[in-house]
């Protein structure tokens, strides 16, 4: 028997997209990773953590073990309250309510699993989270890209794909899923201004809007008001948190919240009975540690370090280089024109750097069925800051081609500058400068 013949109609569709994670490159050693979107080391409180563990198994013996038994793991529920009470964002049991979850990826294949099929849409930013493509295209084709420019999501461009598909009897999308702060990849922050017409967009065309607040702590002035705390009636937001990025992505402790029936839906299909031990374990340590105070020093440094990539693209780079400045988070996105950086990724390898190529970032590739390179169905390339739209110089390429990601967060300042240094190199030999 053919196996695969096992599998529902819906998995065997799913199946004919790369595995989770092909867009990761293997590093050689010695190689510096510029497409590591880690923490850096040296924020990941190792020590205190450690004596926390100690602390917690002292003071409550076997209970942490237990599916139900550390109290501590509802410390953890009461702080994600606290903390998202301190950015205007309400749980109150009733029309909201919380859901801890295993990482923010948990988080977001919970929502598309109880709101996505075969039937179902879903508008995404282009360019967007890898990740999240590869979850929504475990349930469904219809997956619609809505381009962006230096002010976040372009809601001109979101109206006229919305009217068009009313006007063809489409099916309207479920939901539009954003990074809205510090955006994975481009770093770009949706504006206020668009914040607010974008819940009124919502609220139109009926659809719902899964924020995805992972760097939404890691500002380095001012802290953008999330979308959720927007949400005046409580039920056009989702909200997706992590402590992946501030405290450890290791730990997988994530949190979604939402109107009711949505989150108890969500509940119903999370089946892993939480991870007691762990969240009893971040529970006990951030009742006992500094939190502000730690934020600072993650924002202190991954500003620094942003600064340090910004000045070192601007040493190195050929001058038609161009690239995003962020005012938070982990990334900055890369404009090489005339490059296909899929194709140059190898050589920057051997030449001992790594990044993401822009070609991940769009709506998830199909292989083609006789040879030649993968295509990109149906992405819409973004304007970034003013130079042509990616991919539209190279024969041939998918969306994105011409872009790529570098992460500032989990190299030294050191490392930081050979990789710029090897890039630039890498960059002028492919291109025969």
């Amino acid at each position: 028997m053919n196996k695969r013949e096992l599998f529902p109609p819906a998995v065997r569709a799913a199946l004919q997209y790369p595995a989770p994670g092909a867009w990761m490159p293997e590093v050689p050693a010695g190689a510096i990773r510029l497409s590591a979107g880690y923490p850096d080391a040296s924020l990941i409180p190792t020590a205190e953590f450690t004596r926390s563990i100690q602390a917690l198994v002292q003071e409550e013996r076997d209970l942490p073990f237990h599916y139900l038994g550390s109290s501590y793991a509802t410390n953890l529920r009461q702080w994600a309250r606290n903390h998202l009470a301190s950015r205007g964002i309400v749980v109150d049991g009733a029309q909201t309510q919380l859901l801890i979850t295993a990482g923010a990826i948990q988080g977001l294949d919970l929502i598309a699993r109880v709101l996505l099929d075969s039937t179902r849409a879903v508008l995404v930013e282009a360019p967007t989270y890898m990740e999240a493509l590869e979850i929504f295209q475990n349930y469904t084709d219809d997956i619609i890209a809505v381009p962006m420019d230096a002010d976040g999501l372009r809601l001109d461009a979101l109206e006229q794909i919305l009217e068009a598909r009313l006007a063809a009897h489409q099916v309207m999308p479920t939901f539009l899923y954003t990074i809205p702060t510090f955006q994975n990849p481009t770093g770009y922050t949706l504006s206020d201004a668009r914040r607010r017409r974008l819940l009124d967009l919502a609220k139109r065309y009926d659809f719902l809007i899964v924020e995805d607040d992972a760097y939404g702590e890691i500002f380095f002035q001012h802290p953008p008001v999330a979308l959720k705390a927007l949400d005046e009636e409580k039920d056009q937001v989702i909200h997706v948190g992590s402590l992946s990025k501030v405290l450890g992505p290791g730990l997988r402790v994530g949190w979604s919240v939402g109107p009711a029936p949505i989150i108890d839906a969500m509940s119903v299909f999370k089946k892993d009975l939480d991870h007691t031990f762990v969240e009893a374990a971040v529970g006990f340590y951030l009742q006992q540690s500094d939190w502000p105070a730690q934020l600072a020093t993650i924002r202190a440094t991954y500003h620094a370090r942003c600064d340090e990539m910004l000045h070192l693209l601007a040493k190195s780079m050929p001058q038609d280089v161009t690239w995003t400045t962020p005012q938070g988070g982990y990334f900055v996105w890369v404009h090489v024109p005339g490059v296909d950086t899929l194709a140059l990724l190898p050589h920057a390898l051997r030449a001992g750097v790594a990044y993401i190529p822009g070609y991940y970032f769009y709506k998830a590739p199909i292989p083609a069925a006789v040879g030649g390179a993968p295509a990109v169905g149906g992405a819409v390339a973004p304007v970034v800051a003013g130079v042509p739209a990616g991919g539209a110089a190279v024969a041939g390429a998918g969306a994105g081609a011409e872009y790529l990601r570098l992460s500032f967060s989990h190299v030294s300042p050191a490392e930081m500058a050979s990789g710029i240094e090897r890039l630039a190199a890498a960059i002028r030999a492919f291109r025969g400068d």
